[in-house]
């Protein structure tokens, strides 16, 4: 399913709650809600704003850093990864 920036993690979805919010992190990611190199709300902050548990950000951070799209920094945060230009004519999934 796609997830778009705006959504909200549906308790009574079929998915699970971390991939709900990778999905939503990743549409904002997208959308460019953090610059590249550029630090994200922390895992409380996200805990808090979409009422889950730091162990479900931390899954779903850690998803986004399989694929590439944040990392993070021992002590410092997690980041917005920079993104390869997308040749023209690739389709958006």
């Amino acid at each position: 399913m796609k997830y778009g920036p705006d959504d909200q993690v549906e308790r009574d979805a079929p998915a699970a709650p971390f991939e709900q919010l990778a999905g939503i992190l990743r549409a904002r990611l997208e959308r460019g809600d953090w610059k590249p190199n550029r630090a994200m709300p922390s895992e409380n902050a996200l805990a808090d704003h979409y009422e889950l548990s730091r162990p479900t950000v931390r899954r779903a951070l850690a998803t986004l850093t399989q694929e590439g799209l944040v990392y993070a920094i021992a002590g410092r945060g997690t980041f917005a990864a920079e993104r390869a230009p997308q040749a023209p004519g690739d389709a958006a999934e």
